[in-house]
């Protein structure tokens, strides 16, 4: 090779590292360009389960207890979408549950709040509540245990009722989405979730003692491996790593 060809592969070697920082140099997105992105970005196919899991239970200070769940699964050998609502209650060892006393006054707009709304209001003492919202993804290709369909089957503007000593509980299917709510026993409070239309709500009012309540909404979302044997991913993961021995 003759001296200006070598001159020329030099002079290439050295504006290398400058043109990739220039031509590489992060840029901040902004929200609005970001919120444009959302779930642009699962491959076809590569979604094979979904699925909520929807629980409520209140105990009182006697030891009673109800509890309402509510799940559904869909995947590919799914034909219709369903909830299966199950309702449990059990008796505590004490008797002779007081009554509430406090009053909570106003709250109305938590009611319409968007994405996700949590509260939890109390006028006794000795109370516990807990709102726990959930998102499980997972690429093992097996669906959650948890979301095994039994149960009653909620049909749409349908209700599912239980009650125990602690209360009653209601779930309800209305409007493209699901609501479960506890009316406790003896004005100890209430509690309230709802999931559709973009929102998430999950609320609970505390009027008496020594309660302890749990809300918990749980979204399950299984991704299916397409194996590292794709001829197109590989395709395009041997370009990149081409890039990175030149500076990338």
């Amino acid at each position: 090779m003759n001296t200006s060809r070598w001159l020329t592969v030099l002079c290439l070697a050295a504006a290398m590292p400058a043109y990739a920082s220039s031509g590489f140099k992060p840029i901040e997105l902004r929200d609005s360009e970001m919120a444009d992105l959302r779930g642009r970005y699962v491959m076809p196919g590569r979604i094979i389960s979904f699925g909520i899991v929807m629980s409520s239970t209140w105990t009182n200070a006697m030891g009673d207890s109800i509890t309402g769940k509510a799940s559904m699964q869909v995947d590919k050998t799914t034909i219709t979408p369903q909830f299966y609502v199950q309702t449990t209650g059990s008796a505590g060892s004490v008797t002779g549950q007081s009554t509430g006393t406090g009053n909570v006054v106003g709250g109305a707009g938590l009611g319409s709040g968007q994405g996700v709304t949590q509260s939890v209001r109390a006028a006794g003492d000795g109370n516990t509540a807990y709102n726990n919202v959930g998102i499980t993804v997972s690429q093992d290709g097996l669906a959650p245990a948890n979301l095994a369909q039994s149960g009653q089957v909620l049909v749409a503007g349908g209700t599912v009722t239980g009650d125990s000593a602690a209360g009653k509980v209601s779930v309800s299917a209305n409007n493209g989405g699901l609501q479960m709510a506890i009316q406790a026993n003896h004005n100890q409070g209430n509690s309230l979730q709802q999931i559709g239309g973009g929102t998430v709500l999950q609320g609970t009012v505390l009027t008496g003692n020594t309660n302890f309540v749990n809300n918990i909404t749980q979204l399950n979302v299984v991704m299916g491996n397409n194996g590292l044997n794709n001829p197109a991913l590989n395709c395009n993961l041997d370009q990149l790593k081409g890039l990175r021995t030149l500076g990338y």
